[in-house]
C-alpha cells in the first residue's frame, strides 16, 4: 500500500511540475522577453480598436485593399489547414481559374503564384513582393492615388522573415492595408 501512495504522490508532483510550474515559467519568460509575440501581435487602429492579428491572414475583398493569398479554410483560425487537394484536382483548378479571371490576367500580365494558391495553413498573412506589386495599379486606380506612392508604401513595408536562409522579401497584408488607410 505504501508503494501505491508513493506512486500517487510522484504522479501528482510530476503533473504539478510539468503542467503548472514549467508552463508558468515559459509563459512568464515569453511575456517578459517577447510580449508582442506571446500575445499574438495584435494590431489596433488609431482609436485603439482591435483590427486583427499580424500573424493570421484576413480576408480583404474590396478593390481599394491589397488581397492576400486564398485560404482553404476561408480565413478561419479555428480550422487552420490546407485543402489537401492534389495538383490534378478539378476543384483546385476551378478555384485557380476563378481567381485568374477575377484579376483579369493574360499572358502579357501573368499573376504571381501566391495570389492563386493557398498556403499550407490557409492563414499565411504575407504575400510576395511580386504579388504586392501586381496589385498596385488596381489600388492606385481605386484610391485615385499615384502608383508611385503606393509602390513606395509597399517598399517601406517589406520584411525579410527568412533572414539569411531565404532572402525573398515579403509583405504583411494587414499591416500594409492599415498603412494604406493611414495615407489619406
Amino acid at each position: 500500500m505504501n508503494m501505491f501512495f508513493a506512486a500517487i504522490r510522484l504522479a501528482l508532483a510530476t503533473m504539478i511540475g510539468c503542467c503548472v510550474v514549467y508552463t508558468s515559467m515559459i509563459w512568464g519568460v515569453a511575456q517578459f522577453c517577447f510580449p508582442a509575440s506571446a500575445n499574438g501581435h495584435l494590431l489596433s487602429d488609431t482609436s485603439g480598436k482591435l483590427i486583427g492579428g499580424w500573424q493570421i491572414a484576413q480576408k480583404f475583398t474590396l478593390d481599394k485593399y491589397f488581397h492576400g493569398r486564398p485560404s482553404a479554410v476561408d480565413y478561419d483560425g479555428m480550422e487552420a489547414g490546407g485543402s489537401n487537394l492534389s495538383s490534378t484536382s478539378l476543384k483546385l483548378r476551378k478555384r485557380a481559374e476563378a481567381i485568374i479571371t477575377k484579376y483579369g490576367v493574360g499572358k502579357e500580365h501573368p499573376i504571381p503564384v501566391d495570389l492563386v494558391t493557398a498556403s499550407g495553413s490557409g492563414l499565411d498573412p504575407h504575400i510576395s513582393l511580386a504579388a504586392a506589386c501586381f496589385q498596385i495599379p488596381r489600388i492606385a486606380r481605386t484610391r485615385n492615388v499615384s502608383e508611385e506612392s503606393i509602390g513606395m508604401l509597399v517598399r517601406k513595408s517589406l520584411s525579410y522573415p527568412g533572414g539569411f536562409i531565404t532572402s525573398e522579401p515579403l509583405v504583411n497584408v494587414l499591416e500594409l492595408n492599415i498603412k494604406l488607410d493611414q495615407m489619406h
